[in-house]
């Protein structure tokens, strides 16, 4: 029974609790929950995470303090850098330090923010990750017919 619920749980149940416990209104005082903090934090997300991670990694690699893995292509690290932008617990946490009680339409706005630049980075490394990855011989037909 576990194996039968573990999809549904992780795909529906966990995003749906996550989503519950996250706080967010949709519609604030002002009639609307997007703003310019909503942007700024999605951006913060997607590229600034994304720049941060790649741009840390090729410094590392050039200046000879370590290599890339055998097998393993700047493309693919681009991909693993978007996904570092799925920071939704730690950012969250900074959000209500950040803005707590005291301004709750901003808080409201970076709540907003970083669901959907987890939603985007989450959505970006998986569709690159798709397209670089080399296809294993479980998912290639050609392979398992010989």
């Amino acid at each position: 029974m576990e194996d039968k619920l573990h999809v549904v749980v992780n795909y529906a149940i966990m995003p749906l609790f996550a989503f519950a416990n996250a706080g967010i209104t949709l519609t604030g005082s002002s009639g609307a929950s997007v703003g310019t903090v909503t942007f700024a934090v999605l951006l913060g997300l997607v590229l600034g995470k994304f720049v941060g991670i790649f741009l840390f990694t090729f410094l590392a690699v050039k200046s000879g303090l370590t290599a890339l893995p055998e097998g393993v292509a700047w493309k693919q690290i681009a991909g693993v850098a978007l996904l570092g932008g799925i920071g939704f617990t730690v950012a969250l946490f900074i959000a209500n330090l950040s803005f707590g009680a005291t301004e709750p339409e901003l808080l409201n706005q970076a709540k907003l923010g970083i669901l959907l630049g987890t939603i985007c980075a989450g959505i970006l490394g998986y569709i690159v990750l798709r397209l670089t990855l080399p296809k294993s011989s479980a998912q290639d037909p050609d392979l398992l017919a010989r």
